[in-house]
Order: C-alpha cells, then structure tokens, then sequence
C-alpha cells in the first residue's frame, strides 16, 4: 500500500527576477508503514519535497496523493483540515509552545479538533507515557531538556492517530547520545502504531535505520551513495 505518490512533480520560486528550480520531474512512491529519509546536501530540494508531501507547497507541475488523495488542486480550507487529521509534523527546533507545560503542548491539537475533555485526558496521558515523559507532564519546554523537549514534540505530533508523520532534521540539535535515542523511539513508534515516517535528514545514524533512502542532489533523486546504509531490516 502506498502513503505518498508523487508524479513527475516541480516546484519553481522566484530568486530576483529569476525562475529556480526547487525539485524538478520527482516520481516517487512512498510504502504505508515505512521508514524513509529524503537525504541530500544543503540546498538539494529535501526540505521542499518535504513541504510538498506536508501539503504545505503546492506543486507547479505533476500531481501529488496522500493517502489516496490527489491533494494539489485543493483549496487551503481543505488542505488545512486534510493536514489535521492525517499529517503529524516533528520540527529540528521542536516548536513547543513555551507557555505551555509538556501535557498542555501534546494536548493542543485535541483542543482545536474538539475533542471531549475525558478523551483528551486518556490519550495524552498515554503518549506521555509512550514517549517516557509521564514525570514530566507539568513542566514547561524551558524546564526540559533537548532530548526530552524532542520526545514531547513526538508525542505531539502522533496523538491525533495520524497516517503519516513528516520530520524535518529531527536529531540536528541534539547530541548523538540523545540523538540515537530519539531515533530509537521514533522507530519503535512507528512499529507500534503503524504509522509512516518520512524525514528530512543527513544524519547518518538516521540513515541506518532507513527503509528506503531517498538521496537528493540540485533538486533531482540520484542513486544513493554507496557508503550511506538503507534498506535496514524492520
């Protein structure tokens, strides 16, 4: 089953005067139930191409489904709503809300979808607990850690029950202790809820893990290179 399908997309921006190239002619199929990392130096288009799965670009050519929705034609109302119910999202910076305590953080997107107070409570005591942060419910972001601000945004972004989870340099400002660990738990997640991950990342322990590994170069996919590991068992 496919998550993602992406065929022969582009996405232009205007530099001055001049008409770039972001990612050009991407096809690509994304399994449900995987591990993948969009890799490539800085400027390769993985960061775009992850914007354009998110539905939060939108291709100038080609089409886009998520989910078996074809996504690209959709106005930002049901873009919105679509990225609500089935896209979790994990940031390099966390984007916590720093007014409020872990709990408050992973029970915000309940919040705006409305969900009964009783079942707000449950879920989020469970992902807590999942993320191993339960002793930390009522801390704010600045009385945690960089590891343990990580596993809050996790939480966060899977307690909605999303298909897919979208992250962007996960484990860029983490030290690599912290980092492993933080990888260890986003795959265990995955296993457990049957949830896709797809990163933006050039860390190489990330890469390990990979299902697929999609190497990106001047907005194009290239053959992997040799020495970067995927294809790690699951």
């Amino acid at each position: 089953m496919t998550v993602v399908e992406l065929s022969h997309v582009s996405k232009h921006y205007l530099l001055g005067v001049e008409r770039v190239a972001a990612v050009s002619d991407i096809t690509l199929r994304i399994c449900a139930r995987s591990f993948t990392v969009l890799s490539g130096p800085s400027g390769s288009g993985k960061s775009t191409l992850l914007n354009l799965i998110g539905c939060i670009d939108r291709p100038d050519d080609g089409y886009l489904r998520i989910g078996g929705e074809t996504v690209q034609n959709w106005t930002d109302t049901e873009l919105t709503a679509f990225r609500a119910s089935h896209i979790g999202f994990i940031f390099q910076n966390f984007n916590l809300l720093p007014v409020l305590s872990a709990w408050e953080n992973v029970e915000y997107p309940l919040l705006l979808a409305g969900t009964p107070a009783a079942d707000r409570r449950r879920r989020v005591d469970e992902m807590l607990d999942a993320v191993g942060l339960s002793d930390k419910a009522r801390h704010r972001p600045n009385q945690l850690s960089g590891g343990q601000c990580q596993r809050v945004a996790i939480a966060r972004a899977l307690i909605h029950q999303p298909d897919l989870i979208l992250a962007d340099e996960p484990t860029a400002n983490l030290d690599s202790q912290t980092a492993m660990g933080i990888i260890t738990l986003m795959r265990d997640l995955q296993r457990e809820r049957d949830t896709s991950f797809v990163f933006s990342s050039h860390d190489p322990m990330l890469i390990s893990q990979a299902d697929e590994l999609v190497q990106l170069r001047d907005g194009r996919i290239v053959p992997p290179d040799s020495n970067q590991a995927s294809g790690a068992p699951r």
